[in-house]
């Protein structure tokens, strides 16, 4: 599969929001995401005011995207579509939210549902789980590590 993984565009921004509502795990409506402050325009707004998502395409068309919030230092979303899980797009885009927040960061962080698929898929990408939450979530890290010579 030919994917190209690129900044997201504020044209991007219903694409996002239709991968966000169709995935099978922590499903949001548009309606619950509006409740909790993530709208198109607040969406627009980041998008604008950083360089902090990027989506996944396959043949021209949106399938994936990552988010990053670069003064918490917080993986903000990576969200694959469903026909699209397992081919690593989640892996990439992962690493360039990564990458940006490790610009700034000496450590990162996320949090995810425990019981998720989500919680081994950061496991086996070196997050590391450092406390559990209400509602059953979990509040995973990763430090920057410096490679020396």
């Amino acid at each position: 599969m030919d994917a190209v993984i690129r900044l997201a565009k504020l044209a991007d921004i219903d694409s996002i929001f239709k991968i966000r509502t169709s995935v099978r795990e922590n499903h949001l409506s548009q309606h619950q995401l509006t409740e909790i402050g993530i709208t198109p325009e607040a969406i627009s707004q980041a998008i604008s005011e950083t360089p902090c998502a990027w989506v996944a395409e396959v043949s021209g068309v949106a399938v994936g995207f990552s988010m990053a919030d670069i003064e918490d230092g917080c993986v903000f979303a990576v969200f694959v579509l469903p026909e699209f899980e397992g081919y690593g797009l989640g892996r990439t885009l992962m690493h360039k939210a990564e990458s940006f927040l490790f610009q700034r960061h000496q450590k990162i962080w996320l949090e995810t549902a425990e019981a998720s698929r989500a919680s081994g898929f950061y496991r086996n990408l070196g997050w590391q789980p450092v406390k559990n939450l209400p509602e059953g979530d979990v509040r995973f890290e990763k430090q920057l590590i410096v490679k020396r010579e």
